[in-house]
């Protein structure tokens, strides 16, 4: 590893040997001592001695030899349990495990500092982007008031190629499986649990609050579709998966992840393919940006790396003292324009019969397209509205898609303000 790594005696166990884990063992071989793996008969493209393979975690807690585990096999179980354990015994742990310290985090942190430990989870957010680090060290001096991102590759993807060469979710997904963007099983990508974790990890560094997972809006991205994106640019927009944590004018803590509009002239609608990218804004600093590879084995190996050279260089943990914990509002309470296409009947009245019913909750029209007349008589009717509170939208869309010149809501996407 580029001379970074002086230690000479064998104190790290690596927990599963997946493509990120042969990453950063090629890196450190030289101080791992063992490997754990689920099938120890597997052969494996990489080469190193059958004495440090092992199936039974048991051998990892009772060597005391071993004072740095690095956890790479991802998932709830049986990682927790083997983080706990590690921390429990006195070793140093390094994870990449974004559903474990989205769920635990608070708990295992703790844990970790009665037991004098460290507890490092870079790698956890954005793959190699350097996140955590800034939010507890570098920018500790900032309050912040919001944090937004990118933080999917997979649907960052997907939104992309649907956006770029008008394709249908499921074409895409395809191929990203095909190319190993995504998963066999992508329901934690596509339905925005991924992104889920990732945000609650960052908004109780940030924001000095746990932030559990059920306290979170979710919504995938199955319900868009390529004609969304036609609309969207021909009103300045085009479509992103964000995840978002924000101090609202409650002073209250609004988390969320779903798709949203965003306008073609800031940074963040640029950002495609497998890129990831947050935005922070401090009191202090202003807005910054991070972007760049958001996943991939040399890029994640990078985050875990430097957690690991920490470690080496006895960095002191730094534990920040903000001085706000914040109250979580719920999604009632946001606050944007909105987009909606809806599939109508082609008649005179249509739009003054939704206007009336948005009119009734104080929700005001701000632009509208009519499109694609179809054989059925049927339209396509996109609505912008001017920013009106979640609770008054959703109560709309129920009598607007009682009415009966209205077949069906197709879609309804927030637009994200960057004002």
């Amino acid at each position: 590893m580029k001379n970074v790594f002086v230690l000479s005696k064998k104190n790290i166990a690596l927990l599963g040997m997946g493509t990120v884990g042969r990453a950063v063992y090629e890196e450190i071989k030289s101080n791992v001592s063992s490997v754990l793996v689920k099938d120890i008969t597997k052969k494996r493209n990489i080469h190193f001695s059958e004495k440090i393979i092992t199936n039974d975690f048991e051998e990892i807690i009772q060597d005391n030899n071993i004072d740095i585990v690095i956890e790479l096999i991802g998932g709830e179980t049986p990682a927790y349990n083997y983080i706990k354990r590690s921390i429990k015994s006195n070793k140093n742990v390094i994870t990449a495990n974004k559903e474990v310290m989205g769920k635990y985090g608070e708990e295992l942190l703790d844990l970790a500092e009665k037991n004098n430990v460290f507890l490092l989870y870079e790698a956890s957010v954005a793959g190699g982007i350097p996140i955590i680090s800034p939010l507890v060290s570098d920018l500790s001096a900032n309050d912040f008031s919001s944090i937004r991102g990118i933080i999917n590759g997979t649907t960052n993807y997907i939104l992309t190629k649907m956006a770029n060469e008008k394709l249908e979710l499921a074409e895409v997904l395809k191929e990203a499986q095909d190319l190993g963007y995504a998963e066999a099983d992508p329901t934690s990508d596509i339905d925005g649990f991924d992104a889920q974790y990732k945000i609650s990890i960052l908004s109780r560094i940030a924001f000095n609050t746990n932030v559990s997972i059920d306290q979170i809006y979710v919504e995938g991205i199955s319900n868009i579709k390529s004609t969304d994106f036609a609309y969207a640019s021909e009103l300045g927009y085009t479509v992103k998966l964000l995840a978002t944590a924000s101090i609202n004018n409650d002073n209250n803590l609004l988390v969320k992840v779903h798709p949203a509009l965003i306008p073609n002239h800031v940074p963040m609608s640029s950002v495609n393919g497998v890129l990831n990218a947050v935005e922070i804004k401090g009191d202090l600093v202003g807005t910054l940006w991070f972007q760049g590879a958001g996943a991939g084995a040399k890029a994640t190996a990078s985050s875990v790396l430097s957690d690991l050279i920490k470690i080496q260089n006895s960095e002191k943990k730094i534990n920040v003292n903000r001085k706000n914990t914040y109250k979580i509002t719920s999604m009632d309470s946001h606050f944007c324009q909105y987009y909606l296409r809806l599939n109508v009947s082609d008649k005179p009245g249509v739009l003054a019969s939704i206007a009336m019913e948005f009119g009734g909750k104080n929700i005001s029209i701000s632009s509208v397209l009519q499109k694609d007349l179809h054989d059925d008589g049927s339209a396509d009717l996109v609505i912008m509205t001017y920013p009106s509170l979640e609770r008054d939208m959703q109560t709309s869309i129920k009598q607007i898609n009682n009415l009966d010149t209205v077949f069906n809501i197709e879609s309804m996407i927030r637009v994200e303000s960057y004002n």
